[in-house]
């Protein structure tokens, strides 16, 4: 993927979890990441963690760069192996999604919105994909304000083992729509 926008351009390169590792260390643990959940992790359980989600067959982890500079992380998965199985009902082509903006001493105004507009660009990328959805903690307003920016439904809170979660939906059209793109 490779998005130009009144940001700079966007690419997304596959994670490697040793490469990465501790840079990805220094974004989770970060106090902006705190609903990350790897707050407390050591180099070596970033390692690990990412180790295990390279081995795994409906988990994938990538590098997004802002004018080819690391500035995010995005995760897609299938929700029918992780994070919601057994959760809720999958629709084929439903495509789970976490992604996490680095943090900075430079923000740049409207970042975050483009970062995720890129993450789902490069998921409805793939023609299988018919829906995205995510699971954020239930507490975090700025991710849901900004989910449903970019067409993204809330349907109903779940409980998983590490937090009460809002199960949100955003179908292709629902996202083309929230972008101002004739459908």
């Amino acid at each position: 993927m490779s998005a130009t926008t009144g940001i700079g351009t966007l690419t997304v390169r596959p994670l490697d979890p040793l490469k990465d590792a501790e840079l990805l260390h220094s974004w989770v643990t970060h106090p902006k990441a705190s609903y990350w959940m790897m707050q407390d992790a050591k180099l070596q359980d970033v390692e690990r963690e990412y180790m295990r989600i390279a081995a795994h067959e409906y988990h994938h982890a990538y590098l997004g760069l802002h004018e080819g500079r690391p500035a995010f992380l995005m995760e897609s998965y299938d929700p029918r192996y992780v994070e919601l199985e057994g959760l809720y009902d999958p629709e084929p082509g439903d495509v789970g999604m976490h992604f996490l903006v680095a943090p900075t001493d430079r923000p740049i105004h409207g970042f975050t919105r483009a970062v995720i507009a890129a993450v789902m660009d490069e998921l409805f990328a793939d023609p299988r994909t018919r829906r995205v959805v995510v699971e954020p903690d239930v507490s975090n307003k700025a991710v849901h304000a900004l989910n449903e920016a970019v067409g993204f439904v809330a349907e109903r809170e779940i409980d998983k083992p590490e937090k009460r979660a809002l199960l949100s939906f955003c179908t292709r059209d629902q996202y083309l729509a929230a972008r101002g793109v004739a459908i």
